[in-house]
């Protein structure tokens, strides 16, 4: 019942009300035993602040949840591929698993040659074709 594609199904529930605030649609969810403890979309554009990700926003409402700096035990579903940042952000946090929906092959930062914390696990493709259409649409309609 808990699979990686359930959780990224609430994670891309996030993208499409970001889509709807006219925010790149990348949404997020945290996950620590079965249970949603924060979940996330990007703000970008409402808070005027380049580092509203969804991923930054998860993190920190994560952590807050816990009482603590480390996410260690918890799952991070995301639509799209952490940029630099994100892939920062997450690795300094210790978390234990990244389940990514669609790659982001110019910004991502597997193709950067980056790397998470050395004991995070990650997996890759999960409803890949739904997440990687709602943010190419999006672009091109702004075109």
């Amino acid at each position: 019942m808990f699979t990686d594609e359930y959780f990224m199904r609430m994670a891309f529930q996030e993208a499409e009300i970001a889509l709807e605030k006219d925010e790149v649609p990348i949404g997020c969810v945290i996950v620590a035993n079965n249970r949603v403890i924060a979940r996330a979309h990007n703000l970008t554009e409402t808070l005027n602040d380049v580092t509203a990700h969804a991923e930054m926003q998860a993190i920190t409402s994560a952590a807050n949840f816990l009482g603590g700096k480390y996410l260690i035990n918890c799952t991070l579903y995301v639509t799209l591929e952490p940029c630099v940042m994100c892939s920062g952000a997450l690795s300094w946090s210790q978390i234990s698993k990244v389940v990514i929906g669609a790659r982001d092959e110019q910004r991502g930062f597997i193709n950067k040659s980056l790397s998470l914390h050395p004991k995070t696990e990650i997996v890759s493709g999960v409803m890949e074709n739904e997440c990687s259409m709602i943010v190419k649409e999006f672009f091109k309609s702004k075109r």
